[in-house]
């Protein structure tokens, strides 16, 4: 029997575009697209889907190394309430859509400016996330960065966008216990979450001499575990047990 094959590399499929229809162009465009595609055993499936054509978003977490906080952001959302009813409040980290002559960067911060009311010195980027690649074509930028205690405003948005934003600051354990427990639910906010926690607040943002920044380093050696009292600790996985050379494989 062959091996499998574990390889991520893939040549491109092939892709035959059918037609394209047009649904709708008011906040943004949904369309309707038929096309055949080549599957890897050599098929052709003939399918249409339909993609909301979202633009691109960036997403930062705040926190504090010397406090061990983050800082969050908690407003109305109007899919949440059609969806779940209650008070429509989803607890997420700062975000919003970059402009088409914006960056990433200067999305980002922007965002943090009409949002909480502050600046940042420098943003890390993290890494990049399609959340929702079956329908929506938005890719997220997402980013943390270090703020000083007391320099977010209470409340934040812009009144113009229909925005009524409250800022919440709680220590990072909070926040994970957050996740667990079902208050916060939005994906870019846990994804953030829980790379600060297994990260660590103090290699969140790490320098090289010549001023550019490193990406968080990637952490191979330790889980997350939740224990029977509610904390979410990390902790390094046990070393493999050990045997004697000759009863060993």
């Amino acid at each position: 029997m062959s091996a499998p094959d574990n390889s991520t590399e893939r040549t491109p499929p092939h892709v035959r575009l059918l037609d394209t229809q047009e649904l709708a162009h008011d906040w943004t465009r949904l369309s309707k697209t038929r096309f055949e595609l080549q599957t890897r055993d050599g098929r052709t499936l003939s399918t249409a889907r339909e993609v909301y054509h979202l633009g691109d978003g960036a997403a930062v977490l705040l926190y504090n190394r010397a406090q061990g906080t983050v800082l969050l952001t908690r407003q109305f959302r109007l899919p949440v309430w059609l969806k779940d009813g209650g008070d429509g409040q989803l607890i997420e980290t700062c975000a919003g859509l970059i402009d088409p002559a914006d960056s990433p960067e200067s999305c980002a911060r922007r965002e943090l400016e009409e949002e909480m009311g502050l600046r940042v010195a420098h943003l890390q980027p993290v890494f990049q996330a399609y959340m929702s690649p079956g329908s929506v074509s938005q890719r997220l930028h997402l980013f943390c960065a270090e703020y000083t205690p007391g320099s977010a405003a209470a409340q934040g948005g812009l009144a113009e966008e229909g925005e009524d934003i409250e800022v919440l600051e709680m220590p990072l354990q909070q926040a994970l216990d957050m996740v667990y427990d079902g208050r916060i639910q939005d994906g870019k906010t846990i994804m953030l979450l829980l790379h600060a926690a297994l990260t660590g607040l103090e290699e969140l943002i790490q320098h090289r001499t010549d001023g550019k920044s490193l990406g968080s380093p990637l952490v191979k050696t330790c889980d997350l575990r939740i224990v029977s009292n509610q904390q979410h600790t990390l902790s390094a996985p046990p070393p493999p047990p050990t045997c004697p050379p000759s009863s060993c494989a």
